[in-house]
């Protein structure tokens, strides 16, 4: 028997996750602030505005712009909302989310001017406890997951059997999830990555080839890997899926938002006009600043020697 799942946020990663647990067999409610969306995915079953490459969404999805209504029955809640705004639309759940329910973090990023992760984030605006939360990160292209390409994920939480019911709930013939306790690893994978596509996406746009592009992905791997070491996180994370495979995946694909971004900024675009062709500014442009500011005023600075 499925779990009753709610996703907050109806973007394509949102949306996608979604049809993920739908598929999964779990009763997924959509959250949305756009009544488009909601009435979209209620009444047709499609996303138009998000995801129009789904025709068809499966029958146990459904959506409503009601905050109280969409959580009421949840067992677990994903946040699936733009990592600089999840504080402020978090805020207006802290009182309505059930007891029990795990809130599970879709989000890759670091929030600007705290400088603290999405685990750090979300736990903080909804008091939550550390069993009660967890990640998933890893190689997960939204439309390719979305044409149920195969794929696999991470799926993190300090409390294991957590992290396997949330797994389970997103487990499909296409969609593989493993699981970690290592959620700081996780999260820090997620947000970093983002920071090496801009810069590989930087490199393609000017020009550069092969050789320039795999020297970045390698000694950005190494700059992660090292900065994620010094926040506690196990190096062992950086060399999976969460890290070298999303990695590889963003850095390599123009359906990462943050390669693409990097690349407008190779050919010349100034970050004004990379966020207008872009329609938004890519989560790796804050994150990098964020992720600056901390290893320039912590112990873990970057250091090149690093093999």
């Amino acid at each position: 028997m499925g779990n009753n799942i709610t996703v907050l946020g109806a973007g394509a990663w949102g949306t996608t996750f979604g049809q993920v647990l739908a598929d999964a067999g779990n009763a997924v409610t959509m959250w949305a602030i756009e009544p488009e969306i909601v009435e979209g995915i209620r009444d047709h079953h499609r996303n138009a505005v998000r995801l129009p490459v789904v025709e068809q969404l499966p029958d146990n999805m459904t959506a409503t712009g009601d905050r109280a209504d969409a959580v009421k029955d949840a067992d677990i809640v994903v946040v699936a909302i733009a990592a600089q705004f999840a504080r402020v639309a978090l805020a207006e759940f802290k009182d309505l989310i059930p007891e029990d329910a795990i809130v599970v973090s879709l989000m890759k990023g670091i929030e600007r001017n705290t400088n603290k992760r999405m685990d750090e984030v979300v736990r903080e605006t909804l008091d939550l406890p550390a069993e009660r939360f967890a990640a998933i990160s890893g190689p997960n292209l939204s439309k390719e997951i979305a044409l149920r390409n195969p794929a696999a994920t991470v799926v993190g939480c300090a409390d294991i059997e957590n992290a396997r019911k949330v797994a389970e709930a997103c487990t499909t013939a296409y969609f593989k999830p493993f699981v970690t306790t290592d959620v700081i690893g996780l999260e820090m994978c997620g947000s970093l990555k983002n920071v090496t596509a801009l810069a590989v996406g930087m490199a393609r746009g000017a020009g550069y080839g092969e050789n320039t592009a795999a020297m970045i992905e390698t000694r950005g791997l190494a700059e992660l890997t090292a900065l994620g070491a010094a926040a506690g996180a196990d190096p062992k994370t950086f060399a999976g899926l969460a890290g070298v495979g999303d990695l590889i995946a963003t850095c390599g694909s123009p359906l990462s938002r943050n390669y693409t971004f990097g690349s407008n900024l190779g050919k010349g675009l100034s970050v004004e006009e990379a966020t207008k062709v872009s329609n938004g500014v890519a989560e790796g442009v804050p994150t990098t600043d964020a992720w600056w500011r901390w290893a320039s005023s912590w112990v873990c600075r970057p250091r090149w020697r690093i093999r």
